[in-house]
């Protein structure tokens, strides 16, 4: 059956809406934080039980439209059935993204789901910020929405650089800075705290501005459920979601890390030329 992207996303939307009340009105002092051993850093090892919790609702939510179109599933919170190499389409889920600001409740945390086709394109993205209570959606070539309102850059004066805050450790960091700085201006803004998904938003919020991830031997660099979303916002609004070589971000490969190619997010064609020295 072929797939009504339209229907689809708004499911998708309103399951995002429940799960955030969800997560939203979780009794923060019941909340207990468990370790997984993915990852190398803490943002990637922590869990907690209301992203499983939200990720059960989600599924729930979209059973219907699961079977109907006979969706495979990729989820940060369940083992990887390999259903999506299957299937024509998969739902690509991260019930909790930027789990470590949500622990220290400080914004960067959000829902990111995104429906994605097995050559790893894209189709539908939504992300759902859950501090500012903003929806993110697009349907691949039919436009990006904050809030059901089209969405459009509010270019700022300044650049702004995203980074993941373990990258402020990076033994380069400084030099790659001063980079940015010769090539934008002093006036340069740094948010370095939040997940993959508000930091890849983040970047469209304050254009001009980038958010890369260096390829690197060990796994890492976020996963596939991280970047599926907001590259589907990206590729729609024809911004850069690259690798760090420039390839399109192969969201449908084995390895569900995203470490061996890197990511680059920008608003601007000639961040890439900067970073490519670094690599």
């Amino acid at each position: 059956m072929s797939i009504n992207f339209i229907d689809l996303c708004y499911s998708i939307k309103e399951c995002t809406i429940k799960a955030a009340l969800l997560i939203q009105n979780y009794p923060k002092e019941k909340l207990k934080v468990e370790n997984k051993n993915t990852g190398e850093n803490l943002a990637s090892q922590v869990v907690t039980e209301v992203d499983r919790l939200s990720q059960e609702l989600i599924l729930n939510e979209l059973k219907t439209e699961i079977k109907k179109y006979d969706l495979g599933i990729l989820t940060e919170e369940s083992a990887d059935d390999n259903s999506r190499f299957n299937k024509d389409y998969f739902l690509c889920i991260d019930p909790i993204d930027g789990t470590l600001p949500f622990i220290e409740q400080t914004s960067g945390y959000s829902i990111s789901i995104a429906l994605v086709d097995k050559k790893g394109i894209p189709q539908i993205g939504v992300i759902y910020d859950l501090v500012e209570n903003n929806l993110y959606h697009a349907i691949k070539d039919d436009g990006v929405f904050k809030n059901d309102i089209p969405f459009q850059l509010n270019r700022q004066n300044h650049f702004t650089l995203v980074f993941d805050r373990s990258f402020l450790e990076h033994p380069r960091f400084m030099e790659i800075k001063n980079d940015f700085i010769k090539k934008y201006g002093n006036n340069l803004q740094i948010i370095s705290h939040g997940g993959a998904a508000m930091n890849a938003i983040w970047v469209l919020e304050n254009a001009p501005s980038c958010y890369f991830k260096f390829p690197k031997k060990v796994n890492g660099g976020g996963s596939i459920w991280d970047y599926a979303a907001s590259c589907c916002l990206f590729i729609t609004l024809n911004l850069i979601a690259t690798d760090s070589y420039g390839q399109p971000i192969q969201l449908n490969q084995k390895n569900t890390f995203m470490n061996a190619k890197g990511i680059h997010y920008s608003t601007e064609s000639d961040t890439l030329k900067i970073t490519e020295k670094f690599i």
